[in-house]
This record gives structure tokens, C-alpha cells and sequence, in this order.
């Protein structure tokens, strides 16, 4: 029996007004106009609700859409829940260094609230570069909070990194296009036009 953490996204189990699925699910739907067809990644889906979401509105232009996780009762629950001709979902760590000979590379990679749980950031970071075809695009997402090596309020993050530290993440790839977005709750805009004095997530779009 798939447990609510407190991390987890279950939206059959919480109200639909509960801000934390409300969030989620945006973040799904803000990346829709990104995905141009081809192969999709969401990288760390959870119980797979966004994977089904992109496979389902986006039924007629993508290839495929590939849900994986490291949690195979999270999987299990995806995969029982939500089924679609054109999406799949596996079980494999985003810091393994053999994913792209196993998986092949992408169009289009999701990865929501990801970062902020991983220790080997730097594996992480550097294959979601190689599995990104040339011209494919990155959305990602990251809670902020008081810095890289910090510990932060959640006993399930390793760090929330600060917005600087969000601004410089990839600078050492070689991305053509980096723009970035503020969210909170379900409001999601270009960061240089941010009307809020606070933002607790950032969203980047990277164009390899």
C-alpha cells in the first residue's frame, strides 16, 4: 500500500484544493507548450499523475513519454492508476551514470522538485545533459531555501538551495537558451517581470 509522506503526490487521497497538488500539477501544465513531440522523460515521477498528463494532452504529437523513479511502490501505484497507450514507467536512479545506454536520449526532459532530494547533484545534473537530444528541452524545478550544504525545515531534502545558487546551476553545460520562472502556488512567470517579493520555487526551460 502505497503511504502519504508528506512528499508524495497522491491526487486521488487529497483535497482539490490542497496547494501542494494544486503546484504539482501546474508545473505539468506549464510545460505542455514545450514539448514539441518525440520522446518525453519525466525524470523522478513519483506515482506518475504528470506523466499522464503529458501523454494525455499531448497523445497526438509525442512518441512516447517514459516515467521513471527510484520508488517501485510509487511505480507500482503509476502504473495501476495511470495507464496510457503512450507512456511507461520504470524503475532506476537519476544518478546512475548507464541511463543513457539504457534508456537512449530524449526530446523533452521533466524534473519536477527532484533536485532538492539528490546528494550526487553533480551525476544527476550531468545526465540529464547527455540524455537531452541537441535541441531538446530541459524544465526543472527547485524549492529555494538558505543554500547549497544548508539543511533545510524538510527531513526529505538534502538542501534548498538559494535563488542565486538556483540562477548559476548550469553554468557549466553548454545550453543555447536558459530562462527562468518564479512560482507560487499556481502563478508561474518569467522571473524578470516577478510582482511578488517572494517566491518559494524556481522553474528553469533550458534549449540545448
Amino acid at each position: 500500500m502505497l503511504e502519504d509522506t508528506g512528499e508524495r503526490i497522491i491526487p486521488e487521497k487529497m483535497k482539490i484544493t490542497n496547494e501542494l497538488l494544486i503546484e504539482h500539477v501546474a508545473r505539468y501544465h506549464f510545460a505542455l507548450p514545450y514539448i514539441k513531440g518525440g520522446r518525453v522523460l519525466d525524470f523522478a515521477c513519483g506515482t506518475g499523475f504528470g506523466t499522464h498528463i503529458i501523454a494525455k494532452k499531448n497523445k497526438k504529437l509525442v512518441e512516447e513519454v517514459i516515467g521513471i523513479d527510484i520508488d517501485a511502490d510509487s511505480l507500482a501505484y503509476a502504473k495501476k492508476n495511470y495507464y496510457h497507450p503512450k507512456s511507461s514507467y520504470q524503475q532506476a536512479d537519476v544518478t546512475d551514470q548507464s541511463l543513457v545506454e539504457q534508456l537512449g536520449v530524449f526530446d523533452t526532459i521533466l524534473s519536477f522538485e527532484t533536485y532538492e532530494h539528490i546528494e550526487e547533484e553533480e551525476k544527476f545534473l550531468s545526465n540529464i545533459y547527455h540524455l537531452l537530444k541537441p535541441g531538446g528541452t530541459l524544465v526543472l524545478s527547485t524549492p529555494f531555501g538558505k543554500g547549497r550544504g544548508t539543511p533545510c525545515g524538510s527531513p526529505f531534502h538534502i538542501h534548498q538551495i538559494t535563488q542565486k545558487e538556483f540562477y548559476h546551476l548550469f553554468d557549466a553545460f553548454n545550453f543555447s537558451v536558459v530562462n527562468y520562472y518564479m512560482q507560487k502556488g499556481a502563478l508561474i512567470e518569467p522571473a524578470n517581470s516577478a510582482r511578488l517579493e517572494y517566491y518559494p520555487l524556481g522553474i528553469v526551460v533550458c534549449e540545448k
